[in-house]
């Protein structure tokens, strides 16, 4: 019988947006509604849904696979809908999967860099 997969599923919202990230074991690749993060529009916002990927830095994706769907909301709502799933997905992929003591490392880098915005995690 085949190994269970290792994943899990997190959203995230702003007003009406809805982002929901299936995150997974793989090779660093972030999908937003089937298309790479590095093609998302307005370019501007790109950097906001980057902004979990430059904070913790590209090595701690370099594992896992997120396929996120958004829909709902206007595109500024969607980014940050899409950026808080990302981030939740990553902080429960490590709880599950790695370890308590790099999912904490994740999380206090997070909610250092600005506490309102990562206020979502109890964890």
């Amino acid at each position: 019988m085949a190994a269970p997969i290792e994943s899990v599923q997190c959203f995230g919202r702003k007003k009406t947006a809805v982002a929901v990230t299936y995150c997974k074991r793989g090779r660093g690749l972030i999908k937003i509604n089937g298309c790479p993060i590095e093609l998302v529009e307005p370019e501007i916002l790109r950097y906001k849904a980057y902004e979990p990927i430059l904070l913790l830095g590209r090595h701690r994706f370099a594992g896992v696979d997120m396929r996120i769907r958004v829909k709902g909301g206007g595109h500024t709502s969607q980014i940050y809908a899409i950026r808080q799933s990302i981030a939740k997905a990553l902080v429960a992929y490590y709880q599950k999967y790695v370890d308590e003591q790099s999912k904490k490392e994740i999380k206090d880098i997070l909610v250092r860099y600005d506490r309102t915005r990562w206020s979502w995690c109890s964890c």
